[in-house]
């Protein structure tokens, strides 16, 4: 998903309406699989600015002014969002499912 679909944004109704969906599909999976007794774990990652191939067209300043929204103060890196993802794959995080892990350096706080 993507923060996005957490709390919105002007100007992309239209992403935010399929990014939403993605975070409510994940709620009504995570129900529906645990309903029917399937061994099955439903969850979203929220990621939040993060340097992949889609901001490499984004001109620096703007970039900057992107990281001056997070409490960390910079933008995330693909590598932080895929150990998340690791993270709910893995039996560590066998009693988590139907939540949404927003990885976005504090910029929802």
């Amino acid at each position: 998903s993507s923060v996005v679909g957490v709390f919105g944004n002007i100007g992309q109704a239209n992403y935010a309406a399929t990014k939403a969906g993605v975070i409510g599909l994940t709620k009504t999976w995570a129900k529906e699989f645990a309903r029917k007794g399937a061994n099955v774990r439903v969850n979203a990652i929220a990621p939040g600015y993060t340097m992949t191939d889609m901001l490499k067209s984004v001109p620096q300043d703007l970039l900057d002014e992107f990281a001056k929204l997070t409490m960390l103060k910079r933008l995330g890196q693909p590598e932080e969002i895929a150990s998340v993802a690791l993270f709910l794959a893995s039996e560590d995080a066998s009693y988590i499912t139907g939540q949404t892990i927003c990885v976005d350096g504090g910029m929802r706080l």
